[in-house]
């Protein structure tokens, strides 16, 4: 059976093992990354690395970075894939950013897209690591149902849960509350074991007591060794995951709706920041209630 080419832009955390899926099921897969080095896995999967955007300017191309600004930098200049979907003549080629964006700033990029032929999807993803390693990845994607259907072969590759929320824009916004219910689970974990461990409790127990019952949740499966262990070598990082609550909230005031949990988790996040652990994992927030309770300086 032969497989349609794509291409992955952006071998971090994420993209390193979603490229490495996609070689691993077969598809013809192209791989660049702005640090050099981080291709091995993929390369080892049966990928091919290029040299710059242009070079991986094919007929599919995902983008895996931070935000917007690094999607604007791949398709700028003499080697963005702007120029090189128009030296290698690719008639509408279909662009999917699967980071996690401003919902209203993707719709704005496609519009622009639009005069330059290209297509765009949106398809951000929730599982962390964890889930792009085993490609149990839930997908959350907006745009045109065609484009959706075509790219359908790709997200099997890297998710179990692949669902079309609606036109262009749609999957960001629901990553957004997505992200408000991460980051409030993240928060008030934290702040409960907090309240454990200043009392002289256990903290492994009670967490085994909350895995058990109703407060039980994924992100306390996934994260409960790094409250344990103290340990927030990052899978998401608090600094990405203030700027996802950052779209939520915009998002809500556009919309009219308050968000009064969300804005307090913000400033959590944001003081984590400040303090200089925004490369943690975000599950770090513990560190500020910490802080707060007097259980460290």
């Amino acid at each position: 059976m032969q497989h349609d080419p794509i291409s992955v832009l952006g071998l971090g955390a994420m993209g390193r093992p979603m490229a490495r899926n996609l070689a691993r099921a077969g598809f013809p897969v192209t791989v660049w990354n702005r640090t050099p080095g981080r291709d091995g896995e993929s390369r080892a999967a049966g990928a091919r690395s290029v040299a710059t955007p242009a070079d991986a300017a094919g007929q599919v191309v995902l983008t895996v970075l931070p935000d917007l600004p690094q999607v604007d930098q791949v398709l700028a200049g003499d080697d963005g894939l702007l120029a090189g979907w128009r030296r290698a003549e690719v008639a509408a080629p279909l662009l999917v950013v699967m980071g996690t964006v401003s919902p209203t700033g993707v719709r704005e990029l496609g519009a622009r897209l639009a005069g330059h032929g290209v297509r765009l999807v949106d398809a951000p993803v929730s599982g962390g690591d964890i889930g792009a390693d085993a490609g149990t990845l839930s997908i959350m994607v907006g745009g045109d149902a065609a484009d959706v259907l075509r790219l359908q072969p790709f997200f099997a590759a890297l998710g179990t849960t692949v669902r079309h929320l609606g036109p262009l824009g749609a999957g960001q916004l629901t990553k957004a509350c997505n992200q408000i219910v991460v980051a409030a689970n993240l928060t008030a974990i934290s702040e409960a074991l907090a309240l454990a461990v200043k009392s002289g409790l256990d903290p492994a127990v009670v967490v085994e007591i909350l895995d058990g019952g109703l407060a039980g949740s994924q992100a306390l499966k996934v994260k409960r060794d790094k409250w344990l262990n103290h340990d927030f070598t990052p899978g998401g990082s608090a600094v990405n995951q203030l700027k996802d609550l950052g779209f939520a909230l915009a998002e809500a005031r556009d919309a009219g709706v308050p968000l009064p949990v969300t804005a307090v988790v913000e400033q959590l996040y944001s003081a984590l920041c400040s303090l200089g652990h925004g490369d943690d994992d975000h599950s770090g927030v513990y560190q500020v209630h910490e802080l707060l309770a007097g259980l460290r300086r």
